[in-house]
């Protein structure tokens, strides 16, 4: 019989590397505070007194000697997890990622797998300005070789991390530091979400809304309101960035006719303009109104919480776009 649990996205992700330690010796944790002080945002708490100091690693400040080191051990045959506080912090690291991580099993003809884990909280926060608010699946997404994975919710997050620990590449898995706490219900027994298959968040006629991450939230609240005015909206999460599903997507504006893609990061070459052009590629017969982006602002990230409101997308901005490609302004 299958069992349920009402847990947040920090402690589903926790499950799965728990899990996943116990399947497999190989895999790992290393990163800055991730043991004695149980993860800057506890995600690993209590997983230093479980498995030790030799499987649960700390690390000095200095993120691209433990990503040198934790690439290395993947070469070697270990399946490492590497949490950085933050993926702003990912960019001290750079050299290491984009030179070695996601190349190695290219330049060494087959011979080098590189079967890692980078996990950690990308974007916005609170007023945590603009050098710790960075959407990072644009500026990666443009290199080959990575699988980028942006979960919403507890159940994907689990589902997703499991897949992610087994892949022999190199993954980036994108949290949200404002979504750890957010529960539901989720299975007790194991489960996996392959990569590359987009959710339909909630079905619908008249409009499609494509988005990931945090702001599968903002667009839920969306929906809603539209509902209210007799607007049925098909929302869906993509989940992973890299590989895109692009078919489901397709498939719904087909439908639709109209597709408003939305994006935490910036708007300039960001997923929001990958993803349109695939859909005005695959789906140029089928629209009635052109796409529409809502995203970041071409600014650095301010402190100020009214700037902060004003610069990230918002249910209003999102609003505005779906009336204006529905011309009911």
């Amino acid at each position: 019989m299958t069992g349920k649990q009402t847990i947040d996205i920090r402690d589903a992700i926790r499950q799965a590397m728990d899990e996943e330690m116990t399947r497999d010796a190989t895999v790992f944790v290393m990163g800055e505070e991730v043991g004695e002080y149980n993860g800057a945002y506890k995600v690993t708490k209590g997983m230093l007194d479980k498995w030790g100091p030799k499987r649960i690693i700390d690390t000095p400040i200095s993120e691209l000697g433990f990503a040198g080191l934790c690439i290395g051990a993947a070469m070697t045959g270990l399946r490492p997890i590497v949490e950085f506080m933050s993926f702003n912090f990912s960019f001290v690291a750079a050299d290491q990622l984009i030179s070695n991580a996601i190349k190695m099993y290219y330049m060494s003809g087959g011979r080098f797998k590189v079967p890692i884990v980078f996990r950690g909280p990308n974007g916005s926060a609170a007023q945590v300005s603009s050098q710790h608010s960075h959407c990072v699946e644009a500026i990666y997404g443009n290199l080959p070789g990575w699988k980028i994975v942006a979960p919403s919710n507890a159940y994907d997050a689990k589902g997703l991390m499991k897949t992610a620990i087994r892949d022999d590449n190199p993954v980036l898995f994108l949290e949200s530091e404002l979504m750890y706490g957010d529960k539901m219900e989720i299975p007790t027994q194991e489960y996996l979400i392959p990569f590359g298959k987009a959710q339909i968040v909630t079905a619908g006629k008249d409009i499609t809304l494509v988005t990931h991450g945090r702001m599968v939230t903002i667009c839920k609240e969306v929906v809603k309101e539209l509902a209210r005015k007799g607007v049925q909206a098909e929302l869906i999460d993509l989940r992973t960035i890299k590989p895109v599903d692009i078919a489901t997507v397709a498939a719904s504006v087909k439908k639709t006719g109209r597709c408003v893609l939305v994006e935490e990061g910036h708007i300039f070459a960001g997923i929001a303009a990958e993803v349109g052009f695939q859909i005005m590629t695959h789906c140029f017969d089928y629209l009635d109104a052109p796409l529409e982006r809502v995203c970041q602002m071409e600014t650095p990230m301010p402190y100020s919480k009214v700037l902060e409101k004003e610069t990230l997308p918002n249910v209003e901005r999102v609003l505005a776009s779906v009336h204006k490609t529905l011309n009911t302004q």
